[in-house]
């Protein structure tokens, strides 16, 4: 087998079908560094050019006006609320998956995709049946003053409803990959579930989880259409960042609307700063681990 596959490697490299063509390689290359100027890089630069257009004072004053900063409030108080709900559920979720046998676990990795089959604006059309006034529980929710559509209650669900596959998709393969061994030998020592949990499974996962976290955030601040059809576009009170580019922008206010666009510009950038980090550590700690079952 081993001079099979010596062979192999040899025809390989001596056959001119099979080689790596020089220009084939740049003409690749020159073809997806073309697509990304295009389609990321010129309308990164567009939005910050539109932003700073009309002067560094009115896009001061854009995003320091107080439906701006309502929008940002908000904004940061659905992801504060939605990223750890999500958190602890794709923690729980990967942690039966991978951990347990039990019957539906195949259907329950299918509704937790279902949020990425499901466009965004149908899933807050769901939630507009389900709570609004004329929906299934919306006249009991009126009738004791929990409203839910056009409120920021309605705002949270729809977040969390199209943000919580994240963390979970992120932590399932990874704890397929590192299957039960450890957790076995804990058990077999004597620690409780919550130890187990602690010492072992969190350190094995914790650079998976942030990524997800990361991703999970990112989608929550820059979420559009679910949120759009339960908010009700309410100036000051349920509009996100994203709802309040697009009222400014329909109303002609340009520089406005790029200079708020901005700051999701610039979430994106901090988002692939940190993601980069927690991608280069979770690479180590999987090379360490690689190596200590190795040794």
């Amino acid at each position: 087998m081993r001079a099979t596959s010596t062979s192999q490697v040899k025809t390989a490299r001596h056959n001119p079908a099979l080689s790596e063509s020089p220009v084939v390689k740049w003409i690749l290359i020159s073809i997806a560094l073309l697509f990304i100027i295009v389609v990321l890089i010129l309308p990164l630069i567009t939005v910050f050019q539109q932003a700073f257009r009309k002067g560094f004072d009115v896009y001061v004053a854009a995003i320091t006006e107080p439906n701006a900063l309502a929008a940002i409030r908000l904004t940061i108080i659905t992801a504060l609320i939605a990223v750890p709900l999500n958190t602890i559920f794709g923690i729980a979720a990967a942690w039966a998956i991978t951990k347990f046998k039990f019957r539906g676990k195949q259907v329950l990795v299918s509704l937790i995709d279902l949020p990425f089959a499901i466009s965004p604006v149908i899933a807050g059309l769901i939630f507009v049946l389900l709570f609004g006034a004329q929906g299934f529980l919306g006249p009991w929710l009126i009738e004791h003053n929990m409203p839910i559509i056009f409120a920021v209650p309605g705002v949270v669900i729809a977040t969390i409803f199209v943000t919580f596959p994240f963390v979970a998709r992120e932590l399932i393969p990874i704890m397929q990959a590192q299957g039960n061994s450890e957790e076995e030998a804990a058990v077999c020592l004597g620690a409780s579930g919550w130890t187990i949990f602690r010492k072992v499974t969190l350190p094995n996962i914790k650079w998976g989880l942030l990524y997800g976290i990361i991703l999970c955030n990112a989608r929550a601040m820059g979420e559009f259409g679910a949120v759009s059809v339960v908010s009700g576009h309410i100036r000051g009170e349920t509009n996100t960042i994203p709802l309040h580019v697009e009222i400014l922008y329909n109303e002609y206010q340009f520089a406005a609307a790029f200079a708020v666009a901005s700051l999701l510009v610039l979430l994106a950038f901090v988002t692939l700063i940190v993601k980069s980090i927690a991608e280069r550590k979770h690479e180590l700690s999987l090379r360490e681990s690689l190596t200590d079952g190795g040794e």
